[in-house]
């Protein structure tokens, strides 16, 4: 039996530009212990090695600091060993990065630069396939076809990349063939480079990240437990929580006459877990002027327990007539204002982004005026 835990993507050093300030030093910090997670994770079953399929570091020059205070966190999960895979983002074009990860790395860190077998136990052989440029144009598994291992030995493949197009950057040239594990004879293919998890096939998945860094995947970070009991032998795959943060897109859909407020607490996460939570909340269907304005106000309400709350409502209709308007006011400057702006929000010759644009003045101007009615 040789078990081990397969993960991928932790991207250190990560900035996350587009967002908070005060937030961006919390993510990265989750990306920096997410290495202690995935040991823990290790030892709680057992498993004696930590597989990371590329893009350890978010680029190709992470600050000394990144690279030694990772190094030595893995270092202190010895006789724990991590295995380290050259990515797309770290690729081995980044000589300064990798040498003076040689030079750092402590006895249970092993640097997997090089297509050649690797040995990583008496009956488990590695055959890893580094990225040799960010976009390398080629399957870099195709090595593993030919590839000699001792008789009666486990055959892991280690990559990183796209398969049929199915790549996190939507632009891959280097395909992976889908099918490298049966006709290479591996008896598992860790890959990386999506950020969510999926089994390509029994014997190939790639593990995700394991620590989210964006809306785009529904799972929760997390790595592959992985166990084989002999060559030839079905591997057994279990998913291992290990994310500190949880990235959650939430669609919230009206009809008309629902109150936006009532429908979207039911379907937020327990307050406790909130701090820890980025959500997104995306609105669709129709909803009345009044309901989108006590919509936009609850969730204003609710943004402080929240890690970061962001809103798309571009795809939420809103009906206005004039009753709705009288609620601003009954005639006079006021008035004419919010008959312009309900007009431009209606008007099909101005752009998509004019008319949110009216829209959200519409709406606003309509708070302002029912926070100080008497």
């Amino acid at each position: 039996m040789f078990r081990f835990v397969h993960s991928s993507d932790l991207h250190l050093g990560k900035r996350f530009g587009n967002l908070p300030e005060d937030l961006r030093g919390r993510l990265r910090e989750a990306r920096h212990t997410a290495i202690s997670r995935l040991a823990s994770a290790a030892r709680t079953h057992g498993a004696t090695h930590v597989l990371l399929a590329g893009d350890t570091f978010d680029t190709e020059t992470p600050s000394p600091a990144i690279l030694r205070q990772a190094l030595t966190e893995m270092g202190l999960h010895a006789p724990l060993t991590f295995v380290l895979l050259p990515g797309n983002h770290d690729s081995l074009l980044a000589d300064q990065l990798w040498d003076a990860a040689h030079t750092a790395a402590p006895q249970n860190v092993i640097i997997a630069g090089t297509a050649e077998p690797m040995s990583l136990a008496s009956h488990v052989t590695l055959l890893p396939a580094p990225c040799t440029a960010r976009r390398p144009g080629r399957d870099l598994t195709q090595w593993m076809m030919d590839a000699p291992t001792p008789d009666g030995t486990l055959r892991l493949g280690l990559a990183h990349g796209a398969i049929q197009q199915f790549s996190e950057d939507a632009a891959a040239s280097d395909v992976i063939a889908p099918d490298r594990a049966s006709r290479a004879g591996l008896d598992y293919l860790a890959l990386g480079d999506w950020h969510g998890q999926i089994a390509v096939n029994p014997r190939t998945y790639y593990s995700g990240t394991p620590e989210p860094d964006r809306f785009k995947h529904e799972r929760p970070g997390s790595a592959l437990l992985v166990e084989i009991a002999a060559p030839g032998a079905p591997p057994e795959v279990t998913t291992v929580e290990t994310a500190s943060f949880t990235w959650r897109d939430l669609p919230l859909e009206l009809l008309a006459g629902e109150t936006g407020a009532d429908t979207l607490e039911p379907l937020l996460p327990p307050v406790p877990a909130r701090r820890q939570t980025l959500l997104r909340i995306t609105a669709t269907g129709r909803t009345r002027l009044a309901d989108r304005s006590a919509l936009m106000a609850a969730i204003a309400a609710l943004e402080p327990d929240f890690a970061h709350l962001e809103t798309d409502l571009t795809g939420l209709a809103t009906d206005c007539d004039a009753t709705d308007l009288d609620h601003i006011d009954h005639a006079g400057a006021l008035r004419t204002a919010a008959e312009a702006l309900l007009a431009e929000s209606e008007d099909p010759a101005l752009s998509a982004e004019a008319r949110d644009i009216a829209r959200a003045a519409l709406v606003r101007l309509f708070s302002y005026c029912e926070a100080i009615a008497p």
